[in-house]
């Protein structure tokens, strides 16, 4: 008999994540697939999945203007739970640390349904960085059963907190296997035209913590970047965060060294992203993505839960103080030593290939 699998996932980060499982379990006919998207990201999700080919079969539609983790955390639980009850899967697979992923993975508790978390293990042990992300990857922990961790210290993580050693899996991150799927030699775009041979930097921003002043000093630190390296063009895909766009158009708009657009599908990111002197970001999954592309990564956070790429030397945390943004920037742009042994560090994350163990996995072991 066919493993009945549902997926559930929400947000833009998420669908990067796991379409490329959503596809490589479509290939397994031991496998009988579902795919839920909560719609917790609503245009940016669609996106990702028009870009992957991946048609859901369920979609509960969340999403409502100005909405807050009370509405996500209570329209996910009541509109879940029929599809929950309708399907009956034998296993739902949630990724990360997302609130979608949290109140999915609380729904299949209240409803006895086994749960599998996707890139498990990740901490940073301090609930208000990141918020709320470190509170729902530690409590979907606590609600799994099965555990896909992308690295060997997340598992050592999870063993610690008296997770089962024989439900834990090390599998790689699912992201690397997004990039050899969108990351195309002959890709072009006209903002690469606008940018010629003037050196890139990618910049992400967004993180909930990071709102107000960090956000401000963040975007201090990026103009005054410009104002010393006349060669350095910057792209700033910005959030659809009203406040966060009023801030950075008022800082950055002005400069003809920046270009502010609207967020990417992760096909025109991920190889703008290829194509990158160097990226600074707040975000998680770049952590991983920008090193296996050769792509120093500065992360203005004062805690990442991906200590393997600092420890590696793919990533350097700067927090979210302009002097200390700026110098780590000005070190990377004047200094090619320190840029070339972050750029040549190896990636801890895994080969691009994790979509296939949890497959395997979810048909031979489970």
């Amino acid at each position: 008999m066919n493993k009945k699998i549902m997926v559930v996932f929400g947000t833009r980060p998420e669908a990067i994540k796991m379409c490329p499982l959503v596809l490589e379990l479509k290939k397994r006919k031991e496998i009988q697939l579902t795919v839920c998207v909560t719609g917790q990201h609503k245009e940016m999700l669609y996106e990702v999945l028009e870009r992957f080919g991946v048609v859901p079969d369920y979609d509960i539609d969340i999403m409502i203007p100005n909405q807050t983790l009370f509405d996500i955390t209570t329209r996910i639980l009541e509109r879940l739970r029929p599809v929950l009850e309708e399907e009956q899967p034998d296993l739902v697979l949630v990724h990360g640390d997302t609130s979608t992923a949290f109140c999915a993975a609380l729904a299949c508790f209240y409803l006895q349904i086994p749960i599998g978390h996707v890139e498990a293990g990740l901490r940073t042990y301090n609930m208000k960085s990141p918020y709320p992300e470190e509170f729902n990857r530690q409590a979907v922990g606590l609600l799994a059963d099965i555990h896909f961790a992308p690295t060997e210290q997340a598992k050592h993580q999870l063993v610690a907190e008296g997770k089962k050693p024989d439900r834990i899996y090390v599998t790689g991150n699912t992201g690397l296997d997004a990039l050899r799927l969108t990351v195309s030699d002959d890709y072009c775009h006209p903002v690469l035209t606008w940018v010629g041979n003037s050196r890139l930097i990618l910049l992400t921003a967004h993180r909930r913590e990071n709102s107000g002043e960090p956000f401000k000093r963040i975007f201090q630190a990026v103009l005054h970047l410009t104002q010393t390296f006349p060669d350095v063009k910057i792209i700033y895909p910005m959030h659809r965060n009203p406040k966060i766009r009023k801030l950075a158009i008022e800082i950055l708009g002005e400069s003809s060294q920046i270009k502010l657009m609207e967020p990417m599908n992760p096909y025109d990111f991920q190889n703008i992203m290829a194509r990158s002197y160097l990226i600074l970001t707040d975000s998680g999954g770049i952590q991983e993505e920008a090193p296996s592309l050769g792509k120093p990564v500065l992360v203005m956070r004062d805690t990442t839960e991906r200590p393997e790429g600092v420890k590696a030397g793919t990533l350097k945390l700067t927090g979210t103080e302009e002097t200390a943004i700026y110098n780590s920037a000005c070190e990377l742009l004047k200094d090619t030593k320190a840029y070339q042994r972050m750029a040549r560090a190896v990636n801890p994350y895994g080969d691009g290939y994790a979509c296939q163990r949890i497959a395997d996995i979810l048909c031979n072991e489970i």
